[in-house]
């Protein structure tokens, strides 16, 4: 830089810049690099919509891990039936709420997962030190992870570092089928109003 000259700042193309960020889809490259919570209340696709990103991630060669409460109503023989490779997956269950976190923790500090699904069960609540460790770790790693709330639509999130927060709805379209449905609620990156639905046929207890 010449003395006393100003240094020149590279500009970038404002079509260069739409071109980073991946098109709003329900898939891991455009959630990547950063948390995200489904939430859903009752009977959802809550389950099902989250097993539809393992099943992503792992067509995309990307390892995926499962966090689940000992309670849980997580039923592998489901998972199997829409695809999912269980000997791939990775789950982990825990006893408590502080457990499923420093699981998630330590799996995102690895480094060796695209994907990290947490459910959180009857206590939806993330302590904001936690929140930032894994958003962190998020970034640095450009994984997902992926927080399963039981709580409604107009709830708050699990904090303000929740970049894209989403609503899981289950609609019957007749015996053993249904529509289920992503319903975008707030999105860091993108404007409102994108979503996913896919038709899914019901588990065994469901028909």
């Amino acid at each position: 830089m010449p003395a006393g000259g100003l240094a020149r700042i590279p500009v970038v193309p404002a079509a260069r810049l739409e071109e980073e960020i991946p098109p709003a889809r329900w898939e891991l490259p455009a959630l990547a690099g950063r948390l995200a919570e489904l939430s859903a209340r009752g009977a959802s696709a809550a389950l099902t919509l989250a097993f539809s990103l393992v099943l992503d991630a792992q067509r995309r060669g990307e390892p995926a891990a499962w966090i689940t409460p000992v309670d849980s109503s997580f039923y592998p023989p489901d998972a199997a039936a829409g695809g999912v490779d269980l000997e791939a997956l990775a789950v982990v269950r825990a006893r408590e709420t502080r457990q499923a976190l420093r699981a998630a923790e330590l799996l995102a500090r690895s480094g060796g997962f695209g994907l990290v699904v947490v459910d959180l069960g009857e206590e939806p609540r993330v302590p904001a030190a936690a929140q930032g460790r894994l958003a962190g770790l998020a970034g640095e790693h450009r994984m997902l992870v992926l927080f399963l709330t039981r709580k409604p639509a107009g709830a708050p999130s699990l904090g303000s570092l929740v970049a894209v927060r989403a609503e899981a709805v289950r609609e019957p379209l007749g015996p053993g089928r249904f529509r289920c449905r992503v319903r975008v609620l707030r999105d860091k990156r993108r404007p409102l109003g994108w979503g996913h639905g896919e038709v899914c046929r019901g588990p065994d207890g469901l028909r």
